[in-house]
């Protein structure tokens, strides 16, 4: 099951890239198809989904957004999709991230020189303005860059958060898409029983997490999730056991999974008692 994950700098022929690589593959190319999903699950328009993530939110935008949920829904899409039997090829939306962990999946990182892609915007969108291009170019790299930092902690430019990072000022189009295919048909990125295991234990993690951002009852509480072997484990300290009590009924009611390691601490546990 091919598995690639692909970020790209505007202008850089990422898009490209990553279409030439599905239809190599024969899998799907995943791009537009979430946005309806998370547009959905967030109850708000699929433009506003599109203006929080290009940095182009208004005011008003932001402040009704939760930023928290994008984050929790994003991941499980994603997360989720990588998990189909048919593989894909899955451009933006962190998945170079969110994917890392998992054997193997390539990730990918498609850039180029900031005038070569200013060049090429304008020429694509028929535009004379260098000036007005190149501020939605920065903008854009911008809240790319934010949202890595905020849902991962890493610099999204970093070459050693990537398995390959390709120039298009220097390879072109179908040299990228070949370099690409070497990677994945090695035996270093081969699909192991091991590798999809990894992968059904990210998926899970993300859905119990999901879950608990879905309730009312639980999605203002901070639980850390983890799984392995269809097993959840969840920490973080809660201020009432009601609260545990909840948390443990959402996750456990997941599909998927098969036991609770319950390390979840609460404050009246861990609150000093004077005499």
């Amino acid at each position: 099951m091919p598995l690639v994950a692909i970020t790209r700098e505007m202008g850089s022929l990422g898009k490209d890239v990553a279409s030439g690589l599905a239809e190599a593959l024969h899998v799907p190319l995943v791009y537009h198809e979430v946005i309806d999903h998370l547009a959905d699950r967030m109850r708000v328009r699929k433009s506003h989904v599109i203006r929080m993530l290009d940095g182009k939110a208004n005011l008003l935008e932001r402040m009704s957004s939760d930023q928290t949920s994008l984050s929790v829904f994003t991941a499980d899409e994603i997360v989720n999709i990588a998990l189909q039997d048919k593989g894909a090829v899955i451009r933006g939306w962190g998945a170079t991230h969110l994917l890392r962990e998992v054997p193997h999946a390539v990730c990918v990182r498609i850039c180029a020189p900031f005038e070569l892609r200013r060049r090429r915007m304008m020429e694509r969108v028929a535009s004379y303005d260098a000036e007005q291009m190149g501020e939605e170019i920065r903008q854009n790299d911008e809240a790319h860059g934010a949202i890595m930092r905020r849902n991962f902690a890493i610099d999204w430019a970093a070459a050693e958060n990537y398995d390959l990072v390709l120039n298009t000022e220097r390879a072109s189009v179908k040299e990228c898409v070949d370099s690409i295919l070497k990677l994945v048909r090695s035996a270093d990125f081969a699909e192991t029983d091991a590798s999809r295991q990894r992968l059904r234990d990210l998926a899970l993690a993300w859905r119990v997490r999901a879950r608990l951002r879905s309730s009312q009852k639980t999605r203002g509480l901070r639980v850390a999730v983890s799984a392995s072997q269809g097993c959840i484990t969840l920490s973080g300290l809660l201020d009432r056991i009601e609260q545990r009590a909840a948390v443990n009924e959402i996750a456990g009611a997941a599909e998927g999974v098969h036991g609770i390691d319950d390390q979840l601490r609460t404050a009246d546990s861990v609150r000093p008692r004077f005499q």
